[in-house]
């Protein structure tokens, strides 16, 4: 009798868990969130958000989104889902190092991977939704890379190092991608 239970219980699990629904509550199409009814909700639905996000791993595959791009779309995502209002959260974006060739115009990115830069699109879907995108001077001058080659939702700053300074200094939350 036990092992039925057992079976039973395993079974009942596997479906609840696999029948969540995906949502995009801020950014359509990008950024995936699962909702999870059964989670402990320590969200403060009334407080202030704000998270900077450092982006300096290259792509996994040039064909491909970059799933540190899609960070971004989850993270603003994740917090509308648990309830902050979109006015309450506030997220912003600097990529350096060897994530910048992954953030260039189509042309660009083409000769150097051989394909059209499947980002362009989030990187639109990202500024539509109020965040800001940030990428380093300093890298853009190491790199050689031509600011004028960058994609058009992209700012430069001074450097990633005195954006995250800044930022952190106004109570903004550092995750590293």
């Amino acid at each position: 009798m036990k092992p039925i239970f057992i079976a039973v219980a395993l079974v009942f699990s596997c479906i609840l868990v696999n029948a969540q629904n995906v949502v995009h509550p801020l950014i359509p199409f990008y950024g995936p969130v699962t909702e999870i009814p059964f989670a402990l909700d320590i969200m403060d639905k009334k407080g202030e958000y704000k998270v900077l996000v450092d982006i300096t791993s290259p792509s996994a595959n040039a064909k491909e989104i970059s799933e540190f791009f899609e960070n971004i779309a989850r993270i603003a995502n994740l917090h509308i889902a648990g309830g902050v209002s979109p006015k309450k959260l506030h997220v912003v974006a600097v990529v350096h190092g060897a994530a910048v060739p992954f953030i260039v115009n189509n042309e660009t990115y083409k000769q150097k991977f051989g394909v059209d830069n499947p980002n362009l699109p989030l990187f639109t879907a990202i500024k539509k939704a109020g965040i800001p995108l940030f990428v380093c001077g300093q890298t853009l001058f190491k790199r050689k890379v031509d600011p004028t080659t960058l994609a058009p939702e992209f700012e430069t700053v001074l450097s990633a190092i005195t954006t995250v300074t800044t930022y952190v200094n106004k109570g903004y939350v550092f995750l590293k991608f």
